[in-house]
């Protein structure tokens, strides 16, 4: 099925947003830091796909998920929203393993753990 591959990411990307604003974890807590870090992983990632796809490392191969649009040889459509995601993603996981760190500290201070 064509385009299934980036249905699934906006989806999942979706459903990551709702948990990041619903416990304020990346772009709700801070903004301006987390987007500029969601570009800058993005950006850099991209740059390390052209890396690759110039050295023939990296090649598009045919996947009957994936929609067929090309935004440069060998790098589909779907690649950067995946990027954004992965960097969005790293944001969330970072910021939630931060605050259950902060919890379980503060639990064993106040001697409840």
């Amino acid at each position: 099925m064509p385009g299934l591959y980036l249905l699934l990411l906006l989806v999942s990307f979706a459903g990551m947003i709702v948990l990041d604003a619903r416990h304020r974890l990346a772009l709700w807590a801070a903004p301006v830091p987390a987007g500029l870090a969601v570009v800058i992983g993005t950006v850099f990632f991209l740059a390390w796909d052209a890396a690759g796809i110039a050295t023939g490392v990296f090649v598009r191969g045919d996947s009957p998920l994936l929609l067929g649009i090309d935004l440069a040889p060998h790098l589909p459509l779907e690649e950067p929203v995946f990027l954004v995601f992965l960097c969005h993603l790293a944001l969330v996981v970072h910021a939630a393993a931060l605050r259950l760190r902060a919890r379980r500290r503060t639990a064993r201070e106040d001697g409840t753990a």
